[in-house]
């Protein structure tokens, strides 16, 4: 199967109407999705297999004044019914590519110890480093 990876935009965000099952946590809010795509240091990539959206990555660019420039991997989603075809690895490794552009030093994210899929396709980019355990806190803020 071939799929084609594109970059997220203003100009073809109307693709995201035709989302595959489990890309997405929620339902896509166009507010949200507006908001992000005005944001210079936000990216999304997608996959796409025949017109519907079956993968996506997003990703902040992350600034601090005492670092070089991140490219911090914040979601990595596939459909279920495109999974272990290679499609999440595509997505991290254009990611990858996104930051090397942007002259980012770093690339990262992270995900759940027990997520063996993550694991395997995370894993399976090339020049990555081990993974390393760390301990992760969140707060919910909405009430």
């Amino acid at each position: 199967m071939s799929v084609d990876i594109e970059h997220l935009s203003s100009d073809n965000s109307d693709l995201l109407n035709r989302i595959g099952p489990e890309v997405f946590d929620n339902p896509i809010d166009k507010d949200q999705l507006q908001v992000f795509l005005d944001d210079e240091r936000h990216f999304m990539v997608i996959a796409l297999d025949d017109g519907v959206v079956v993968g996506m990555a997003s990703a902040v660019e992350y600034l601090h004044p005492d670092k070089k420039p991140q490219l911090w991997i914040n979601e990595v989603g596939v459909a279920s019914t495109h999974r272990r075809q290679g499609i999440g690895r595509s997505l991290v490794e254009e990611m990858i590519g996104i930051a090397k552009k942007r002259r980012c030093v770093y690339a990262w994210l992270g995900t759940d110890i027990e997520n063996m899929a993550a694991q395997r396709c995370f894993g399976s980019v090339p020049n990555g480093e081990a993974p390393q355990k760390f301990l992760l806190y969140e707060w919910d803020l909405e009430e």
